[in-house]
């Protein structure tokens, strides 16, 4: 739904709270949700946050997917770490969290919501910086999704693995199987123009479903309203094309 694109007599509302799912390791993780309140059936996103954390930002985008109609996930990646305030957490996993570890809790967050009486049985990946490079990889290891949406991924195109991120994910390109949006800053450095240019490649070259957009006079985050990087204008344009995206082949 673009910008107050909704009648006024129109009644409803939404069901928001931090509660406790299985995590991809069989313990209960937090998880914040956020989901229309009537029958659906609804489809539902997995939102998977950046590196400052499970935070403030993340809660507000979950309840913003709601209001459009979506059930929305967002999964504590840090919950092994601790807890205390977003940044006290992120301090500690930022540096230590795994690929795999968040896969499997994407993938838990994805069967929460196909179990839920309301669901249409379709569900989306998202995140931002990040969680962008997340989202990508999750979608190319996980083929339960059905779309995915990259908000400035930096890793994508990594130039060295580590221990915690032993692949690239553009390396599986061949296996992303779920059609994918991709949204940049033309004065990001990470990732750079060039480096999303070589993703678009490897995207051609596989015949994925795709579409990039990029936005001159933006950098990294511009959907932050909470930073100095914050582009009102591109960040706009940006979520009519994420909730488009997620419409199109979640609905």
């Amino acid at each position: 739904m673009s910008w107050n694109n909704f009648r006024t007599d129109v009644e409803g509302g939404m069901v928001a709270m931090n509660t406790t799912i299985t995590g991809g390791a069989g313990s209960p993780i937090h998880a914040y949700i956020a989901k229309p309140d009537g029958p659906g059936p609804y489809p539902g996103v997995v939102l998977l946050h950046h590196v400052p954390g499970w935070d403030e930002f993340y809660r507000e985008f979950s309840r913003r997917f709601a209001e459009e109609g979506f059930i929305a996930v967002c999964p504590n990646l840090y919950e092994k770490f601790g807890h205390g305030t977003p940044d006290e957490v992120a301090a500690k996993g930022r540096a230590e969290l795994t690929d795999d570890s968040v896969i499997a809790d994407a993938e838990a967050a994805l069967n929460w919501i196909k179990a839920q009486p309301n669901s249409n049985g379709k569900v989306g990946v998202i995140g931002s910086c990040s969680g962008g490079r997340h989202a990508v990889l999750v979608a190319s290891r996980v083929p339960a999704f059905n779309a995915v949406v990259d908000l400035w991924g930096g890793g994508v195109v990594q130039a060295e693995t580590t221990p915690q991120r032993p692949v690239a994910p553009i390396d599986l390109t061949p296996q992303l199987n779920a059609p994918l949006l991709g949204l940049f800053g033309n004065d990001d450095m990470g990732p750079s123009p060039a480096q999303v240019d070589q993703h678009e490649a490897a995207l051609k070259e596989h015949g994925k479903t795709y579409q990039f957009h990029r936005y001159d006079g933006a950098g990294h985050g511009f959907f932050y309203y909470q930073g100095n990087n914050y582009r009102p204008q591109a960040a706009m344009d940006g979520w009519n094309k994420t909730v488009a995206w997620f419409n199109q082949y979640l609905a």
